[in-house]
């Protein structure tokens, strides 16, 4: 028999999203699940679904309120802004079959019907040029994690609440906090490839710019303050990028070597980022849109990952 599961929705209100997301979860292969949905205001109701209303709180802690009033034996967190694929439970609870694995997670796919530069931000995302976390944005392989995102995210209730349920303080980053819980108390974490989700983009640039800084942001003073499932050399590639061109750039006021040195690394760091895009597309528009946004990723990535660094606590 299957466990059951809570699914919990954390939203600002009812949107087009949210109503595509409760849609596609009413549709699920599964036999044993209620929807559980955390808007802003009591006004906002989709008949037939359980609604919280919570005011205007952090998704950390509607997330909190939907595991307080959760039947579930296990809790599935989806984004309001995303949707399931139709297996995402029954293939996420053989996984629970291990009583050491507290949580699984699986990708954030690009929906097919995203509009161009969505889909351009969804290529950005998943190319091999921002490291390990493109693993969250394709589907690939399984593996042990320490650091599922919270889109895309199944734990058991009695974990969660072993852990201190979410932090209600940082967002985003919130996911690499209790993932970093969990570890702590010995349990395993999977990445599971056949658990799928499809996540809205936020199209390039602007948008898809704000939301990258918030992640540098939060991982580099998350690489300060809690350490842990946040070292890792990938979050600071680009930072260290940054760094080595403005030192190459001061060198060579002084030295013409260093110029040379310059744009030796200039041009190769550009063939490879071209190369990464061609590897994700092949239509010559959308080719130059990702490689515009794998560059400007890495730029305003490492820039907002320093100033988290430096930060002694961020805002609530």
């Amino acid at each position: 028999m299957n466990p059951s599961v809570s699914i919990i929705i954390p939203c600002k209100e009812i949107d087009n999203y949210v109503r595509e997301c409760v849609s596609q979860c009413e549709r699920l292969d599964f036999d044993n699940y209620e929807i559980i949905m955390l808007p802003d205001s009591k006004a906002d109701r989709i008949a037939g679904i359980k609604t919280i209303s919570t005011g205007s709180v952090t998704p950390s802690a509607k997330r909190n309120i939907g595991i307080a009033n959760s039947k579930g034996e296990l809790c599935a967190f989806i984004d309001s802004d995303a949707y399931p694929s139709k297996e995402w439970l029954r293939n996420a609870v053989k996984y629970f079959n291990d009583p050491q694995v507290a949580a699984v997670g699986g990708p954030g796919l690009t929906p097919k019907e995203e509009n161009f530069m969505q889909k351009a931000s969804g290529h950005v995302l998943s190319s091999f040029m921002v490291g390990s976390l493109s693993n969250r944005y394709k589907a690939q392989r399984s593996f042990e994690s320490n650091d599922i995102h919270s889109c895309n995210f199944i734990v058991r209730k009695a974990v969660l609440e072993e852990a201190g349920g979410w932090n209600e303080k940082y967002w985003p980053g919130e996911d690499t906090l209790i993932c970093l819980a969990i570890r702590k108390l010995g349990k395993k974490l999977i990445e599971a490839s056949d658990v799928i989700v499809y996540h809205h983009r936020r199209p390039l640039l602007l948008s898809h710019l704000k939301q990258v800084s918030r992640f540098g942001l939060h991982r580099g003073f998350f690489a300060k303050r809690f350490r842990g499932n946040s070292l890792r050399l990938t979050y600071f590639l680009p930072l260290l990028l940054l760094l080595s061109f403005l030192t190459f750039m001061f060198a060579s006021l002084f030295n013409s070597f260093f110029w040379h040195l310059l744009l030796l690394a200039l041009v190769t760091y550009l063939c490879a980022t071209f190369v990464a895009a061609m590897l994700e597309v092949r239509g010559v528009k959308l080719l130059f849109s990702v490689w515009l946004g794998i560059v400007t990723t890495h730029v305003v990535y490492g820039m907002s990952f320093l100033v988290g660094l430096m930060k002694r606590d961020l805002a609530r």
